[in-house]
């Protein structure tokens, strides 16, 4: 195996994007390379750091211990008598594949969090026995691994995983038993905050100056309920279903993604009245601090804001804010003289009482907008051209307008459209003071804040970092299928969603501990290699009637000693072996063999 790069210009400057190939001869001669794994832009550090690993692999030869097995055919050695076992080698069987290493990867995570020792006084078994932790722990990792329905954890995922043998415990498939226990957790939600926020910092030495708050909703396949006080409600939907009920997720992550708690509010909850109850829930749970609020415009009120400068000490924040705003300080901003506060990036300062207006434009963000206000306007004016020239009456004319506003919404307001009274004739063209307005204002954003004695730059950096709670959301929609949500029960509901977030803070764990190694290298990345390491039951029957079985995960390829040895993860020992013993397992201990 070895490093291998591809460039690519962006922007006047030349990337490379690094990945690990392993070279493969074929039939015939012919060598080609597989991608073993891709690890996107690196530094010298972090590519000296892989080469190291790579050339270790490679040169390594050791051997694996095997175990010893007497044949049928050889007697027991005097120095075994008592402890050996006699077994038919050529009656070996091999059973039960199931998928044992992204559910081991996952449980390390579950236990690098301390999840474990968290829970652990708060689920105590049940008086049947029913292993309350072990149900929770299953449930994260399944949401993190293979996420789908409990009614599909019962039925089909939990015997093709190995986490009856992670957990030692074979008794977690029962369907209502999978239920009960989300019953169990929302009573736990605000410790779990305080405990995630303390292994955050000894783990990565997060910090937690700068907050993110965005809000986000979910939908749900059921009709809407006839309870009034259920938070599932028709509201705005960023999912584009309006036509399902949802609920409202509100999220504070750190600017490196560490999650600080959520809130889950009815659907059809506005953003501007959710932040003065998320201001005091964090100072409730965790005093008054200096802390940086950063949003999204919509979302803070000017009641609000007023509130956070008159707080004692004063709580800080940076919002983005409407156009209109921006409508109204543009005769005093175009004044002002643009400063550089990094590469690309460009500022205008306008100070109004007590808060501080930045005018910041992004180069690639005014070349990025322009293209694709470009390339929808050339061909909504091409799309209008072919309608012009098609022989329609009236009612369908309407329909194909319609249809080309729909795909092309923005280009649309820079078109003047005059239809005739009658028939089935129109006329276009284009408004160029709306086209001017707008290429003004391409690219540059509106930001208010009442930092005032703030480098530009770092406000800057705050801002652009709201990316990462978008991301966050998207984690937890897409890659751990949040939605939809198929629950009818609302503390279930929430209890669904308390999962995900459990199994989200699983993902920025492995994601944090992947940052320093490479960039491009994903938690699904890992999640997927891992999950290729398959657990078997190896059985060999005995002369006297009885059948050994070994439990044993495969060996790792290549790519997967390379991620563990990376990861500094320790695999650990393979299973004892089990005997059967008049219709029951025994085990035996490792050495016995």
């Amino acid at each position: 195996m070895y490093l291998r790069f591809a460039r690519r210009r962006k922007d006047g400057k030349e990337h490379r994007y690094w990945s690990i190939v392993e070279s493969r001869r074929c039939t015939g001669g012919r060598v080609v390379q597989r991608p073993v794994l891709y690890l996107g832009e690196i530094n010298d550090g972090q590519r000296e750091a892989w080469c190291r690993q790579i050339e270790a692999f490679d040169e390594a030869s050791g051997r694996h211990r095997q175990l010893a097995l007497f044949s049928a055919e050889r007697a027991v050695p005097d120095h075994a008598k008592g402890l050996g076992v006699q077994v038919r080698l050529d009656a070996m069987e091999l059973h039960r594949p199931r998928q044992w290493g992204a559910c081991w990867l996952a449980c390390h995570l579950y236990k690098q969090l301390e999840l474990d020792r968290f829970f652990a006084p708060l689920l105590p078994d049940s008086r049947e026995g029913t292993n309350w932790q072990h149900i929770l722990q299953t449930l994260v990792c399944y949401r993190l691994i293979d996420p789908g329905s409990e009614w599909r954890l019962h039925r089909q995922w939990f015997e093709q995983s190995a986490m009856a043998d992670l957990l030692g415990d074979d008794a977690l498939v029962a369907k209502n038993a999978l239920y009960r226990c989300l019953d169990k957790l929302l009573p736990h939600k605000a410790a779990l905050f305080s405990h995630l926020r303390t292994r955050w910092q000894d783990l990565f030495a997060a910090k937690f100056d700068v907050l993110l708050y965005d809000l986000t909703s979910t939908y749900f396949e059921s009709p809407p309920p006839d309870d009034e006080t259920d938070k599932r409600r028709h509201g705005y939907s960023r999912d584009k279903r309006s036509d399902c009920v949802q609920v409202v997720i509100a999220l504070i992550v750190t600017p490196e993604g560490f999650p600080l708690g959520y809130e889950v509010l009815a659907g059809n909850t506005a953003d501007c009245t959710t932040l003065r109850d998320m201001l005091r829930k964090i100072e409730a749970q965790y005093g008054k601090a200096n802390r940086v609020w950063v949003m999204d415009r919509g979302i803070p009120t000017e009641e609000v804001l007023a509130e956070m400068r008159a707080a004692d000490p004063p709580v800080s924040y940076l919002v983005g804010t409407p156009k209109g705003r921006l409508s109204k300080l543009e005769k005093h901003l175009v004044t002002l003289p643009w400063q550089a506060v990094r590469e690309g990036v460009d500022v205008k300062l306008l100070p109004q009482d007590q808060e501080l207006y930045v005018l910041a434009q992004s180069h690639a963000r005014i070349d990025k907008e322009r293209a694709m206000r470009r390339r929808k306007l050339k061909w909504l004016w091409a799309r209008l051209k072919e309608i012009a020239a098609m022989d329609l009456d009236r009612e369908e004319l309407l329909m194909r307008l319609g249809a080309a506003r729909a795909k092309a919404r923005m280009a649309w307001r820079l078109v003047d459209l005059a239809l005739a009274p009658e028939g089935a004739t129109f006329s276009f063209t284009l408004d160029r003071a709306k086209l001017r307005q707008l290429r003004r204002r391409e690219g540059r954003y509106l930001l208010r804040t009442n930092l005032t004695g703030k480098d530009p730059a770092e406000l800057w950096r705050f801002y652009i970092q709201l990316v990462e709670i978008e991301a966050a959301f998207k984690t937890m929609k897409d890659d751990l299928q949040l939605r939809p949500i198929h629950h009818q029960l609302e503390h279930r509901i929430e209890a669904h969603i308390f999962i995900a977030f459990l199994a989200y803070c699983l993902h920025v764990t492995l994601r944090a501990r992947l940052k320093p190694l490479a960039p491009g290298l994903t938690p699904r990345a890992v999640l997927d290699k891992f999950a290729a390491i398959q657990m078997l039951d190896v059985r060999f029957p005995t002369t006297d009637g009885r059948t050994l079985i070994l439990s044993r995960y495969t060996e790792l390829t290549a790519d997967q000693k390379l991620l563990a040895r990376q990861l500094k993860l320790d695999l650990p020992p393979q299973p004892p072996p089990r005997i059967t013993a008049s219709e029951k397992i025994a085990c035996l201990p490792a050495h016995a063999v």
